[in-house]
């Protein structure tokens, strides 16, 4: 908890939670950007599990989407890196930003695992209507962990359980970090 509270000191903390302008625009660019990475990577998802533009080979879809998903991607992790920097504590205490990061590195490893594998023989099953299982795996697992990434990160906004808001349940103030004084102690 220090080097949050450190980081919420820091001039450049201070300067962006504060500002009447740079705050709102990144959250803007977060937004925006997530809504092409997340639009373009449902589609990518659906195509791995067979159910639109089956006509398309998986390797043309790769390699013309491929590069705006990338993008995407850097700049939406970018921004949402400046929003945790302009709000630490309360992102570090929060359930759903938790839930969010997590679910994140889990989104990862399912990438990593997809191109480190069944991706590297796209050219030999990228013209079949329906992928390979492990594919179809993928796309699936991929799909629903945007969806938990979109939804908790959503939820954030909320104050549902939010630190400063108690009483919450011990599991609850366990799960978000939260420094709740015990109601036995003197």
């Amino acid at each position: 908890m220090p080097s949050v509270q450190w980081l919420a000191a820091t001039p450049g903390s201070i300067t962006l939670r504060e500002s009447w302008y740079a705050y709102p625009l990144v959250e803007s660019a977060h937004v925006l950007t997530l809504c092409v990475f997340v639009g373009l990577a449902v589609m990518w998802d659906l195509r791995l599990l067979g159910i639109t533009l089956t006509s398309v080979p998986c390797s043309e879809f790769k390699r013309r989407l491929g590069p705006w998903i990338k993008g995407g991607f850097v700049v939406m992790m970018t921004t949402g890196v400046l929003l945790f920097y302009a709000t630490p504590v309360r992102s570090y205490q929060s359930l759903w930003f938790r839930m969010k990061a997590a679910t994140i590195v889990l989104a990862g490893l399912n990438a990593f695992v997809f191109h480190r594998g069944i991706d590297r023989t796209i050219e030999q099953w990228g013209r079949d209507p329906v992928p390979p299982r492990a594919a179809r795996l993928a796309g699936a697992r991929s799909l629903v962990l945007w969806t938990v990434v979109v939804v908790s990160g959503r939820m954030i906004a909320y104050n549902w359980f939010d630190c400063d808001k108690q009483p919450h349940s011990r599991i609850v103030n366990t799960l978000a970090g939260c420094i709740v004084p015990d109601e036995g102690a003197q």
